[in-house]
């Protein structure tokens, strides 16, 4: 068959570990002999981003602006063992924080439902994509720790200099720790109205959940500020689709969540986002089916998987030895960047064969076969565990019979 011709580039960026090797054999075998891809490659591995000291992550994420969509392998977040096992120069910060900063984006994770890997919870039938607020909170933290006798303060001092201060807490008989975290209104604001707008995308309902009973300042701001912005901005727009915008407290939306049949989006300051969507990707039943794509209030997408690099994996790639790695949400991190590439230039038939890769990967696992790690949870009866070679080229057989 001809290729098909894409016209804008896709921003590349490439990993680090077992999912870098991933990355390379899904564009060869599943991608590259069906489409004339076009990309601007950048190499966020952590070698390359030491070399560079973190520059490369920066024109990645400049040029995802640019073009509108990026695709993101798995990258390397070092903590001290990696420094010596990098010789790095300094311990580098995560890149996806870097770029979710600069793209001012927020994250959005849904489960992919296969037949077989039965979610946790029985009722969830259909998928529950967790959107995270990726500023602030816990991840700009300044902290302290604060010995006997010491009294905690917190500080603001105005434009003008003038002072308001409030106690924190007096350590008159132990010692502790305290914790400062801050948020911008812009940053909300964008956050809300990137949420709005995917729920008009997707014509589903979002929920939005906070603990503003208990903070009446810091999470009563989010909560006032989506309002605000959906009454101002999305109110008739949702009644025009039928779908709903819907608040309540944290730990009511749990209880809701786990009562629901699924097919909504549930969104998130960033520490919630951050336990509740590694939550929900083990409740349906693997984090290697998670896909994860970051969306800014410009309508910027940049897509990837919601696992890590399998460094054990790799070492034992490394050894020559043949290994069963889940490639699934790094394929539809690809078919994700893909899809939307097709549908911002008017490229149908780059957004259906993005759509048939995704039916060969679901239908390969209906058809038992998958790696190691899904094939211990999955309930089907005749099922075959294969290296990860093997699972891409089934896909593709799967793949060249739906493309005809």
């Amino acid at each position: 068959m001809e290729k098909i011709r894409m016209t804008t580039p896709i921003v590349e960026m490439d990993g680090d570990e077992m999912t870098r090797v991933i990355w390379k054999w899904i564009k060869e075998i599943l991608i590259e002999p069906y489409v004339d891809l076009k990309t601007e490659y950048y190499d966020l591995g952590l070698v390359h981003r030491n070399e560079t000291e973190d520059q490369v992550t920066i024109d990645a994420s400049n040029a995802t602006k640019k073009y509108g969509v990026a695709v993101k392998c798995a990258t390397i977040t070092p903590n001290a063992a990696r420094m010596t096992e990098y010789k790095l120069s300094q311990m580098w910060k995560s890149p996806n924080g870097t770029i979710r900063a600069i793209l001012d984006g927020t994250v959005f994770r849904t489960p992919i439902l296969v037949k077989g890997i039965t979610p946790y919870i029985p009722t969830w039938t259909k998928p529950i994509t967790i959107a995270r607020h990726a500023y602030g909170d816990i991840y700009k933290n300044v902290e302290m720790k604060c010995p006997e006798g010491s009294k905690a303060e917190l500080v603001l001092t105005d434009k003008d200099g003038n002072e308001t201060r409030e106690v924190i807490h007096e350590f008159k008989d132990s010692d502790g720790i305290i914790q400062g975290v801050h948020n911008r209104r812009d940053s909300i604001e964008s956050f809300a109205r990137a949420c709005f707008n995917y729920a008009l995308d997707m014509k589903q309902d979002i929920w939005f959940a906070t603990k503003d009973t208990i903070s009446k300042k810091y999470d009563h701001t989010f909560k006032d500020i989506f309002q605000e912005i959906f009454d101002r901005e999305y109110k008739e727009k949702f009644a025009l689709l039928g779908i709903e915008y819907f608040y309540t407290l944290i730990d009511d939306a749990v209880a809701r969540v786990i009562r629901s049949e699924g097919g909504y989006i549930w969104a998130c300051k960033n520490y919630d986002g951050d336990v509740m969507s590694d939550m929900l990707a083990t409740a349906f039943g693997s984090l290697g089916l998670m896909t994860s794509v970051l969306v800014s209030p410009t309508g910027v997408y940049e897509f990837e998987a919601a696992h890590g690099t399998v460094t054990r994996h790799y070492y034992n790639y490394l050894k020559g030895e043949k290994t069963s790695t889940n490639p699934i949400a790094t394929i539809f991190a690809w078919t994700g960047a893909l899809k939307k590439r097709g549908e911002l230039d008017g490229i149908p038939q780059l957004s259906e064969f993005a759509q048939k890769l995704e039916k060969a990967s679901i239908q390969t696992m209906e058809d038992g076969i998958m790696d190691k790690n899904l094939s211990l949870i999955s309930k089907l009866e005749n099922k075959r565990a294969v290296d990860t070679e093997t699972f891409l080229n089934e896909i593709d057989a799967r793949l060249k019979k739906l493309l005809g």
